[in-house]
């Protein structure tokens, strides 16, 4: 069975720190590039930060580069995403999502969510 299970939301005060973890089992790990995503009451899904398969290169919305800093142990099927300098608006939802590539077919699970609150 495919599972992502994030953990580590919570509430903190503006300008506090989180580090939110994805542990990931039921599939092959390393084969997959693993995103974070948020959703915002009233607002769609967008996505914050990513990070390959193949080289573990990661990229970051505008909105928290250089606040954010994403890492996987692929060792431990586990991904972590710190998050500095935490302002109201990064108050949503964060999802973990893995994203695969089979022969033009696209993969993708989704963890249930954990609610991140800071407030001002």
């Amino acid at each position: 069975e495919v599972q992502l299970v994030e953990s580590g939301g919570g509430l903190v005060q503006a300008g506090g720190s989180l580090r939110l973890s994805c542990a990931a089992s039921g599939f092959t790990f390393d084969d997959y590039a693993i995103g974070w995503f948020r959703q915002a009451p009233g607002k769609e899904r967008e996505g914050v930060s990513c990070i390959s398969s193949s080289d573990g290169s990661t990229n970051y919305a505008d909105s928290v580069k250089g606040r954010f800093t994403l890492a996987r142990d692929n060792a431990k099927n586990m991904v972590y995403l710190q998050m500095n300098s935490l302002k109201p608006e990064d108050t949503a939802v964060y999802y973990c999502n893995a994203h695969t590539i089979v022969i033009l077919t696209p993969f993708d699970y989704w963890g249930q969510g954990t609610q991140v609150t800071v407030s001002s």
